[in-house]
């Protein structure tokens, strides 16, 4: 079996589902998610995956990491793990993120194995892209606001999402010295940028921070939809709304990064940042190459 360990919000849920399940298919192996984290520490909206999608996943059981870790089996046991060498070696079946680009030798780990990191790349899945698409497949909308919004997003000539985060990349300290918020020079950019090819365009701003939106980005010459109903648990559905648009202006936020590629269409124009941390790493495998990097 391969056991994902979950950790973090929705997007890195994502990742963290996507190259794991990509694994167990091609190994044709029993694919679990390892879910406890959750259970320790308050993180975003919690465990989301099962409810978002109703994906037809198996949470591994204490005798299933016991089977795969021995007696390396809680999330502290786990960061050790991660962190020093040394133990890792401990237990061949752990298998910990050696860095944040794509790591190739991970096709080479056991048919057991249970996998730590957040995978950010589509590489780690792209062979397995029809059967992932398929598993994070959306819900219909059920409230009338979201109705109403996804039908204004299918009837635009042509519907550009932008994702604007602020909430903990600017008010959690850790979040914004590693992260760090995106300046207003990146939005004006992309949207010139954008508006070169598509002259027709029409806006649709997602932001935890509409506020500062208006406050700071010049948007006049555009229509523009501001979206802010979704809110905590119902924020998902900000992802669910931009999939639907034709292209996008991403933060550096893997929320918006799936926002944008859960949109299939090949003609799509996708604009990324190109300094996604605060401090610099190799983000080369994050963005696929067909996006642009501003």
């Amino acid at each position: 079996m391969i056991i994902a360990n979950l950790n973090g919000g929705l997007g890195n849920q994502m990742f963290q589902y996507a190259n794991a399940k990509a694994l167990a298919m091609r190994k044709n192996v029993n694919f679990l998610v390892d879910t406890s984290l959750y259970e320790k520490k308050q993180m975003h909206q919690g465990f989301e995956l099962g409810k978002i999608f109703k994906l037809p996943v198996r949470v591994a059981t204490k005798a299933d990491l016991k089977q795969v870790l021995g007696t390396f089996q809680s999330p502290l046991a786990y960061r050790i793990l991660a962190r020093l060498p040394l133990l890792k070696s401990l237990s061949k079946k752990f298998i910990a993120e050696p860095h944040f680009e794509y790591w190739d030798s991970l096709h080479n780990c056991p048919n057991e194995a249970y996998l730590f990191g957040y995978w950010q790349s589509e590489r780690y899945f792209l062979d397995c892209e029809a059967d992932i698409r398929r598993e994070f497949t959306f819900q219909p909308f059920q409230d009338p606001s979201n109705i109403a919004l996804a039908q204004k997003i299918q009837d635009s000539q042509c519907a550009v999402s932008v994702h604007v985060r602020r909430g903990d990349f600017v008010n959690n300290p850790k979040a914004n010295t590693y992260h760090g918020a995106l300046s207003p020079s990146y939005y004006s950019d992309a949207l010139a940028l954008l508006a070169r090819t598509l002259p027709a365009m029409e806006l649709f701003v997602f932001s935890d921070d509409i506020q500062w939106v208006k406050d700071n980005l010049d948007l006049s010459a555009f229509k523009v939809h501001f979206v802010s109903q979704n809110m905590g648990i119902n924020s998902y559905q900000d992802m669910a709304l931009m999939s639907l648009c034709e292209h996008h202006v991403i933060a550096n936020s893997s929320f918006s990064w799936w926002g944008a590629w859960l949109n299939a269409s090949q003609d799509k124009i996708v604009i990324a940042p190109k300094r996604w941390f605060v401090k610099p790493m190799n983000t080369k495998d994050l963005i696929p190459a067909s996006w642009i990097r501003l």
